[in-house]
This record gives C-alpha cells, structure tokens and sequence, in this order.
C-alpha cells in the first residue's frame, strides 16, 4: 500500500490522503479526496487484498471526472481498504475502517459501493457511525436505494454502448458482445443488451472465461451466478482461460472488472469495433493510443459507468429525506444523461479527431476550472481553452486544455448536446 503521497499531486489534486490502521482488527484502509472544488468528496469504496493508495488516488481523480462530466455537482473522493472482502473479519475490519475516519464521515466524504462490498457492508458503516448519513447505497430497509443489487451501473453501460453505436452509424441489436466481469456490472450490462437484442457471445469472471458464437444464455448465467459466484462458468459448461475472452471474435468489448485489462496486445488484437469501460481505468494509456490509431472507438469509464454516480446523487438528497427514492426517475436520469453524454463524445471525437477521452475529460476538466476560479483557487487566465487537439494527451493541470470545453462549445462546433449535427 505503499506510495509516495508528493509523487500523486497535480494542481488539481488531491487535497487530503488520509491512511488509517487498526491493530486488533488487522485494518489497512486510506481516503483520498481529490478535488472538491464542485462540492463535498464523494465516490466509492472497496475492499481488496492487493489495494494500493496510487489505486486510490487514480480512482479518486476519475471520480472528480465522472462528477463533472456528469454535471453534478460533487467532488472526486474514494475510500478503500486493503483485505480480503471475503474474509470472516470483513465486519470488524469495516467496524474499524468506519471508526478512524469518524472525522471525515460525514461532513467531508460518505461511503459508497464499490469492489468487494455491498449493500449489507454500507449498513454496517452506518450502524458504527449511528449516522443515516455515512454511506449510501444502503438496503431498501433502511430508505436507501441498492444500486448495485437494481444493476444500475451495468444498465448505464448498456445505454452507454446502444448509443455509441448509434452515434458511429451502426446498431447494437444483433452485434456480438463480450462482457470482461460478471459482477453487479457485468450481469446487469448483459441483462440490458440482451434486451437491446445484442449477443452476448463471451463472458469471463476470475475462474474462466466462456464462449459461444450464437450467444450464451444470460438468464442461466445470472442463476447460474448467483448459486456458485465466479464459478458459474464452470458450471456453465465449455470453459476456458479467462484471457481467451480479450481476443475473442466480437464487435464489442465491455471491461468490467479490474483496472488496465486492456494493455497494448489486447488493443492490437481484439477484433471490437467499439471497447466501452464498464469497470474504472480498464484500458491503459498505451493500449488507447493504439486503439484511435486503428479506428477503434472508446467509450471513457467517466462517461459509460457514470450509472452508479447518478444513483448515487440521488441516494445523497435521499440520506435526509423521508421518502424513498424513486427508481423509475434514476433509470430514466441514467439513461438520459448517459445517452447524452455518449453520443456527444462519440460525435465530436469523429469531428475533431481528438480521442475520446481527450474530449470526455476536456468537459469535465472545464467544469473543474471553472468552478475552482470561481472559488479563487486559480487565475481567470487559466479559464481560456484553444481548439481542440487531435493527438492523444496525458492529464494536464488548470492551464489551458486542448478540446473544446463545454455542451455550449461544442455546439459552436455543430454538435448539439442530443450528439446531432446543428
């Protein structure tokens, strides 16, 4: 978990890295927030064995993105502890977890979903801190709103995906798909595509991946998933190695599970015309450079996943109130927006050239500027954005950004928000 906290600072963030220890329990957690300039950190937590706080800090800074892009208005955090998630002691760890950041929880970060836990898990935040307002995510018995047992994320990345295809002038139904992870994400992205009338020719979890051409039945999968976890491929019938699914035979490739699954072999060879990111950072720099070059279109994890995010603004107001949450009108934001937003990027990626991330995060980095000036953490001067640039860019400070910046530039440019030529 070691890692230099100077080395992960930028002018953008973070602003706080908080690493907390228990010794009777065994807990190893940090909390990263990384920008707050739109509004208090939020994003999610996990819980896995090799956790690194350069992981943290990554995710951290892609939730300051998601947020922005998004245009809701909160700030970039993640929280995450290094254990196994299945371990005996998962309560006490978590007991411990919640304990030594009582000073940040609430009032400058709350708990959320992520990797390794569930709803059961932000209860337990919730019961250790006695604050309904500790985490969101919760079970529908205590008012909140279970995103990822409802696949609210997943169902964003099928949005996310159906109007990418759209937007590149070919169609979802009747593509073949192959889904990397068959979690809450996973399963829920397989569930809406299916109904979109995409197959799903691949689909892998840590125990193997499985594979049929005409399509492989999703609903025994989904059973199948729910009685034996990772191992329902092996029930399934017909397993290979987990990695055999990377270069599979399919038009589009969905990572939803670890970070950099997609290197530079994977984006030489797969044969997708479109790779969306289900799970957070699942491409890396190298493998998207060589993927533009080869005309291959992404789908940014802060655009296709924000899914989870939307639920989760909800879930924010929701700590308050009274009253459930209304999941008709949080499918209907995700899809709206997701949709929006997807088709946008797409369109103007097309236009300029830039790669879709170029474009994604010149968006948010804009809201981020803006937002930080107005605040007086900048110079005006750093507000002005030149035309957008075709070539592929690392993550720049507050200065000047390469893309145009807003659903109003961009109009300028001749797309409309909707993603259509003005």
């Amino acid at each position: 978990m070691t890692a230099d906290p100077f080395q992960l600072m930028d002018d953008w963030g973070p602003e706080k890295i908080v690493v907390v220890s228990d010794r009777r329990s065994g807990m190893r957690g940090v909390l990263v927030l990384d920008n707050t300039a739109r509004g208090m950190g939020k994003g999610g937590t996990r819980m896995a064995a090799d956790l690194s706080v350069h992981e943290v800090a990554r995710l951290a800074r892609t939730m300051t993105w998601k947020w922005a892009a998004c245009d809701l208005f909160h700030g970039g955090a993640k929280a995450g502890i290094q254990g196994d998630p299945n371990s005996p002691d998962k309560e006490r760890i978590l007991r411990a977890f919640a304990r030594a950041l009582a000073a940040e929880v609430p009032s400058e970060y709350v708990f959320g979903l992520d990797m390794g836990l569930s709803e059961t898990d932000a209860a337990i935040f919730v019961d250790e801190l006695n604050d309904r307002g500790a985490a969101v995510g919760l079970p529908s018995s205590l008012g909140g709103l279970p995103y990822d047992e409802l696949g609210i994320t997943g169902y964003g990345v099928a949005e996310a995906t159906d109007a990418s295809t759209n937007a590149l002038g070919w169609e979802t139904a009747g593509s073949r798909v192959a889904i990397q992870g068959f979690g809450a994400v996973g399963q829920a992205a397989a569930q809406r595509l299916g109904e979109l009338g995409a197959r799903i020719t691949a689909v892998s979890t840590a125990r193997g991946a499985i594979l049929d051409e005409d399509g492989l039945d999703v609903a025994k999968l989904v059973e199948l998933k729910d009685a034996y976890g990772d191992d329902c491929v092996v029930a399934y019938g017909g397993r290979h190695e987990a990695d055999a699914l990377l270069d599979a035979a399919v038009d589009i490739l969905i990572p939803a599970a670890r970070e950099d699954v997609v290197g530079t072999q994977v984006a030489r060879a797969t044969t997708a015309r479109l790779v969306v990111e289900g799970a957070n950072l699942p491409t890396t720099r190298e493998a998207r450079a060589i993927l533009h070059a080869r005309g291959v279109a992404v789908v940014p994890d802060f655009i296709a996943n924000a899914g989870g995010i939307i639920a989760a603004a909800h879930s924010m107001d929701a700590r308050t109130s009274p009253f459930p949450v209304d999941r008709s009108e949080v499918f209907t934001m995700v899809s709206s927006k997701i949709r929006s937003n997807a088709t946008l990027i797409a369109h103007e990626s097309r236009r300029s050239g830039a790669p879709p991330h170029e474009v994604a995060r010149a968006i948010a980095q804009d809201r981020v500027r803006r937002a930080m000036q107005a605040r007086g953490q900048i110079a005006p001067s750093a507000l002005a954005t030149p035309s957008p640039s075709p070539s592929p860019s690392t993550c720049p400070s507050p200065s000047p950004s390469p893309s145009p910046s807003t659903v109003a530039d961009l109009e300028r440019h001749g797309v409309s928000p909707e993603g259509k030529t003005c």
